[in-house]
């Protein structure tokens, strides 16, 4: 299994899911979307864990969406119950971005979808985040952008 590999794929940094840009969440652009990108992702039993941040999404030279930054990814040796955990978080992640860009296209499913966490991130929010906030914010001076600048200055 290669571990390391530090090639970036050709295309924009700019958010694939902006009007007009990049097929967006659903099509339009280079054939394959963002969902069918996720999709493809989890059926080849990978989870990204980071697909919140927007610095992580390309749009490829022709058009269609692109993932990078597969630092957190995982690769788990079963699809059990942490898998589907994990890949749920992921879609999630994907339609909170849409519902940013283009909430009109939001089917009902994936409204409901967006109204419920998973477990583990409820627990994270409840308990992890404002103490990571504390430090991140309040001790380095970090932003919430991350990705966006230097952090440093």
């Amino acid at each position: 299994r290669p571990r390391g590999i530090r090639a970036v794929p050709p295309g924009r940094p700019q958010f694939p899911f902006q009007e007009g840009v990049g097929g967006g969440v659903e099509g339009g652009g280079g054939g394959e979307t963002a969902l069918q990108g996720v999709v493809a992702l989890h059926r080849c039993g990978v989870a990204h864990n980071d697909l919140a941040k927007e610095p992580n999404w390309l749009v490829a030279p022709d058009g269609s969406p692109a993932v990078v930054d597969f630092q957190l990814a995982m690769r788990p040796r079963y699809r059990g119950w942490r898998f589907r955990v994990l890949a749920y978080d992921d879609l999630r992640h994907l339609l909170k971005h849409k519902r940013t860009y283009c909430p009109e296209r939001l089917t009902a499913r994936q409204r409901a979808i967006l109204a419920r966490r998973s477990w583990p991130a409820a627990i994270w929010m409840r308990t992890g985040k404002p103490a990571y906030r504390w430090v991140t914010r309040g001790l380095l001076g970090w932003s919430d952008r991350e990705g966006a600048g230097d952090r440093g200055q």
